[in-house]
């Protein structure tokens, strides 16, 4: 069963983090503060609130009292399967139903995907808003470019081509065929495995 469950929250109760709804469009809050009008002016919230579409900030007002519409959304682990025209087919690791997701989402993290790998996914009902590598994967090195000679450098690296295509800076001691443990977040290599 999908979810995307929704419940009104007044403007004061924003807090940094929070998913809200406004005017059918989901936006994170990044901030929210109270200002007080001098001379008998009505207090409002004033936010900035990043846009999970776009990731644009926006700043909005909103009335002291104000109700809003705050959204939960819903995590679920896919499993890579395959690249199907521009999107990539996923399988749901909890109901086994396959789902597709744009390429837009996908962003660089195309770079670390491979079939089997599994990510998390965030869901407002069917649509997916962002998916999130394993910080860590192991991935083997399909070839190597050799750097320059450094001499005996003592950190001398170069470059490798992963098997999903992929490069990253590696030690010199790393030859194609050999499987690495790399950071998905900073496109570090960590260890030989």
């Amino acid at each position: 069963m999908w979810r995307g469950l929704e419940n009104m929250v007044l403007s004061q109760q924003l807090t940094p983090g929070m998913i809200l709804s406004v005017s059918g469009k989901l936006y994170r809050v990044e901030s929210a503060v109270k200002v007080t009008v001098t001379k008998g002016g009505q207090p409002f919230i004033k936010s900035k609130l990043r846009s999970l579409d776009t990731e644009k900030v926006v700043e909005k007002n909103f009335k002291a009292g104000q109700e809003v519409s705050e959204v939960t959304l819903e995590e679920r682990k896919l499993e890579f399967l395959y690249l199907e025209g521009k999107s990539f087919l996923f399988l749901d690791v909890g109901n086994l139903d396959q789902v597709l997701v744009a390429s837009e989402v996908i962003g660089d993290k195309i770079q670390f995907l491979k079939e089997g790998i599994e990510l998390q996914a965030t869901f407002y009902g069917k649509t997916i808003f962002a998916v999130e590598l394993p910080q860590f994967l192991e991935i083997m090195v399909a070839k190597t470019h050799s750097g320059e000679d450094k001499g005996a450098v003592a950190h001398a690296t170069k470059t490798a081509v992963l098997e999903t295509g992929a490069e990253i800076e590696v030690p010199r001691f790393i030859e194609a065929g050999d499987v690495i443990k790399v950071d998905t977040r900073n496109k570090e290599y960590i260890q030989r495995v």
